[in-house]
């Protein structure tokens, strides 16, 4: 299934221009008359998906409905295109996170170029999230004395050191090793260490 761009221009023709533009260019269009629209069908970030707004939409303002967007919750990339460069505008929505601001009207490769960069952007952070969330349910499998040398691994304590720290055989602490790397299906320590900071186990450890 092709990626979304939602699309938020009360301008008709401008709406239809750019549509068009993104159709041929083989993306689902999901168009937005208003800021209030868009707030009250907020996009489904499951869905390979970026925002486009025009930023001198009326009542809200791109800026503030970007802001609004973030604290509602909405993870997808945002593009912004002006017919009118407000370069402080230009520099907080970039400050904030926007993946690009384009004048108006827009030049159609480096519109479509900006599309491609954010789908791709939300692609693989949609990825990551999901095997974050993979590694987290994994992580609830081991048992308590493989999650004791999952920790000590990680802090790069060698197999004869855990098996001192915990009071047992280094063989044994070599089998837990392997059923550690094998339940998170984690090939190498490196990974495994890179497991833990990314699942927020040694930022917390270490606070």
């Amino acid at each position: 299934m092709s990626a979304v761009v939602h699309l938020v221009d009360n301008d008709v023709a401008s709406q239809a221009r750019i549509g068009r533009v993104l159709q041929a260019s083989g993306y689902r269009i999901q168009a937005y008359g208003s800021a209030e629209e868009i707030l009250n069908h907020l996009p489904d970030g499951s869905v390979e998906s970026c925002i486009v707004i025009d930023a001198q939409i009326p009542s809200v303002g791109g800026p503030d409905l970007f802001d609004r967007l973030i604290a509602a919750g909405s993870n997808l990339p945002v593009i912004f295109l002006a017919g009118i460069v407000d370069i402080r505008a230009t520099v907080r929505a970039i400050k904030a996170g926007a993946e690009d601001f384009l004048p108006k009207p827009v030049e159609r490769t480096e519109f479509i170029e900006a599309v491609s960069r954010a789908i791709a952007r939300h692609r693989l952070a949609s990825e990551q999230e999901c095997w974050l969330r993979q590694r987290a349910a994994r992580l609830k499998h081991l048992t308590p004395r493989e999650r004791e040398v999952f920790e000590l691994v990680v802090r790069g304590k060698m197999n004869k050191q855990i098996a001192f720290d915990l009071g047992t055989t280094e063989r044994t602490v070599k089998a837990h090793r392997h059923k550690v790397m094998e339940k998170m299906e984690i090939r190498s320590v490196a990974e495994l260490v890179s497991c833990a900071e990314r699942l927020g186990l040694l930022r917390l450890d270490s606070a």
